[in-house]
């Protein structure tokens, strides 16, 4: 029986090279994936586009496809890359560019495109935003992008016509590995609900990489990942049938195992049984994980409930300005003396007028992850009293002046505070916010641009 061989090459935006080289080294791969985008990148993409209309594309993407572009020639791995963002063109020149310096010639680069549609925005401005409920126009003056998750069309036209290598903007993650499924076995998306919502299961299993190998799994003492600091990236083996087997290449570090499979099944999912992406609504209520072998999990019985009418769109804003200030106290006391400065910033904002929408004050390693009264739960009463703790204060605005003003008073603490303040930072950062709105799966038209490396 036919199989076919995905890896994983990264599961964000930041994420390391070297398991992504090991897999296209020892991993047998037909192809890998290298799934960059978060929620709000593609807007900070944007951003950085309508600073510089050459940029706008994964900022790594360079020093990936250097490392990476050899062993496509060398081995015949196909490279399928969310990494575009918001410039998928710009970055197809890129890598066409890195190619041809390195002597790569007749790599045949495409860049789908087709997700952005900003221009059209318009047209939805009486849809009901889904995270705060108010219609779209309400925000229009404060609106940086819009870009629809597409499935995977587009990524199986670039892969018919022999692409090499495709660069896609927003497109759902389960996408990457959808597309070569389908590609390979001739599936039709709407009449094969079993191999569907495998290849779903597939390719959302390999999107966050290093996660389903131990990464976001290890827990000392409880959960323990062998070699995590030579964490090695997943590949699936799928056959004709959509049944596949996770695993990694052999001696590389970390763990696949039916416990870290489930974990990452449940990862980011809102609903089991509908699981929505652009190319199936996939029902995992009845998957399997089976350990076959060391490092091998057999993955079975996911399904579809065919497609979705409505594509997603991730809109990027301008939401508001963060100011916030650091500061350290040690020694005996240290957490009176913390409550103290915070104090003094709270009564200074009041005395100064500075206006904020929402305020905020943490002590980090205290209370900063689960607030009071969780943190204390969690400490209980006879714990010890902290020897260190470090104060954070922050504070929202739509002014960027009030914000600046908010971290200067936290700073202004080394000389006007209690005893022994050490290590303040200061910040103030712009803050680009995602919000949601459905629009109708025929509004969005995918396209799919062609380079030979020469």
């Amino acid at each position: 029986m036919k199989t076919v061989r995905i890896g994983s090459g990264a599961g964000y935006a930041g994420d390391r090279i070297e398991p992504a080289v090991e897999l296209m080294e020892k991993g047998n791969l037909d192809y890998i994936i290298f799934e960059c985008l978060a929620e709000r990148t593609v807007a900070i993409g944007q951003k950085d586009k309508a600073a510089d209309g050459s940029r706008g594309y994964n900022q790594l993407l360079e020093y990936r496809m250097e490392r990476i572009l050899p062993l496509v020639k060398k081995n015949h791995v196909r490279v399928i890359t969310n990494m575009g963002a918001a410039n998928p063109q710009s970055a197809a020149a890129a890598t066409r560019a890195i190619a041809a310096e390195l002597g790569l010639f007749g790599l045949k680069i495409a860049c789908v495109t087709g997700d952005d549609i900003s221009s059209e925005l318009d047209r939805y401005y009486d849809n009901t935003v889904l995270e705060n409920g108010k219609k779209l126009g309400e925000m229009k003056e404060s609106l940086i992008s819009a870009n629809a998750y597409m499935g995977a069309e587009g990524i199986i036209e670039a892969l018919e016509k022999g692409a090499d290598i495709v660069i896609t903007g927003r497109v759902s993650d389960p996408a990457l590995t959808v597309a070569p499924l389908v590609h390979e076995f001739h599936w039709n998306i709407d009449e094969h609900p079993k191999q569907m919502g495998q290849a779903v299961l597939a390719g959302h299993l390999l999107e966050c990489a290093g996660q389903v190998t131990g990464g976001y799994y290890a827990d000392p003492g409880k959960k323990e990942v062998p070699d995590l600091a030579r964490l090695g990236f997943p590949l699936v083996e799928v056959d004709e049938t959509g049944a596949f087997t996770v695993t990694k290449v052999e001696g590389s570090g970390g763990l696949v195992s039916t416990d870290t499979c489930k974990e990452q099944l449940i990862y980011e999912i809102h609903n089991p049984k509908a699981y929505l992406t652009p190319d199936a609504v996939a029902d995992f209520s009845q998957v399997t994980f089976t350990q076959t072998g060391e490092n091998q999990v057999r993955a079975e019985n996911a399904m579809s409930h065919g497609r979705p009418e409505n594509f997603k769109v991730s809109i990027g804003y301008r939401d508001c300005y963060i100011g916030e200030g650091e500061i350290s106290y040690g020694g005996s006391s240290c957490m009176a003396r913390a409550k103290l400065a915070a104090d003094i910033v709270e009564e200074r904002v009041a005395l100064t007028g500075i206006r904020l929408e929402e305020y905020r004050v943490d002590y980090i390693g205290c209370n900063s992850l689960f607030r009071d009264e969780i943190s204390g739960e969690i400490r209980g009463n006879t714990a010890a009293a902290p020897v260190e703790v470090r104060l954070r204060i922050s504070g929202r605005t739509q002014d960027r002046k009030q914000a600046e003003l908010l971290a200067n008073e936290v700073e202004a603490l080394y000389t006007n505070g209690p005893a022994g303040g050490g290590g303040a930072v200061k910040r103030v950062e712009s803050v680009v916010s995602v919000c949601s709105i459905f629009v109708p799966r025929e509004a969005v038209h995918w396209h799919v641009e062609y380079s030979e490396v020469q």
